[in-house]
């Protein structure tokens, strides 16, 4: 496969903009801000790999990276991905104590959606993934009604634009702006679309990267059991 730098259909599907990227196949491993690298409206900070002069950086990155290869070798394709989302969001075991306000300007917290799954949707406008992503998402909400709770957090993106896609999409889902904090609080996403799950006591039951083809019958799959 050849990825050409900014016309990489792999680079769009799994939300990623900017470089440098590691990917195996088509897992992604590490993204610019694991290196250090920070955009615009991103915050700032040390990436997990950063400074990546230093051998315990690179000591880490060697194991992170050796471990999706093994994996994939034994042809455990969903288990690699697993390992590579968990660096990549650090795993939060549960749904985090963080201020929201959606865009009607009602809060968001952890005990308002108490009681019933929660999907947090992270997305970006500038993110051609994310808008199929987010009717999926809407759909599922209107399917599931009040036992689900659906809420679609928007990085990196201007509050005007971010009202424009809701309002084109028209999915009925819990729109709020995001900041870097946010993202942090929620295991550090870095890429988008970023897709967590929680059961009805808030707990963490599974973590989803990019828009791959088999995504919607993956949540679903985790998500029945928790709707029970």
């Amino acid at each position: 496969m050849v990825e050409n730098y900014g016309a990489s259909a792999l680079a769009k599907r799994l939300g990623v903009t900017r470089y440098p990227v590691i990917l195996v196949n088509d897992v992604l491993v590490a993204t610019p801000k694991d290196f250090g690298f920070y955009g615009k409206g991103e915050g700032q900070g040390e990436g997990r790999y950063a400074p990546i002069r230093s051998a315990s950086s690179q000591e880490r990155f060697r194991k992170d990276l050796a471990r999706v290869i093994e994996l994939l070798v034994e042809g455990r394709r969903a288990d690699a991905a697993a390992a590579a989302r968990k660096e990549e969001t650090g795993e939060v075991a549960a749904f985090p104590a963080v201020a929201l306000t959606d865009l009607e300007g009602r809060p968001v917290s952890r005990e308002d959606l108490a009681g019933r799954p929660v999907l947090v949707e992270f997305w970006a406008t500038w993110c051609p993934p994310c808008r199929g992503t987010l009717g999926w998402l809407g759909e599922l909400q209107k399917r599931h009604g009040d036992r689900l709770a659906v809420l679609a957090v928007a990085l990196e993106s201007d509050e005007a634009d971010v009202r424009r896609v809701a309002s084109q999409t028209g999915a009925p889902l819990r729109w709020a702006m995001g900041t870097p904090d946010v993202a942090r609080a929620f295991g550090d996403v870095s890429a988008m679309p970023t897709l967590l799950l929680f059961d009805a006591r808030g707990r963490s039951a599974g973590s989803f990267l990019g828009a791959p083809p088999g995504l919607h019958a993956e949540v679903e799959g985790k998500l029945a059991p928790l709707l029970k």
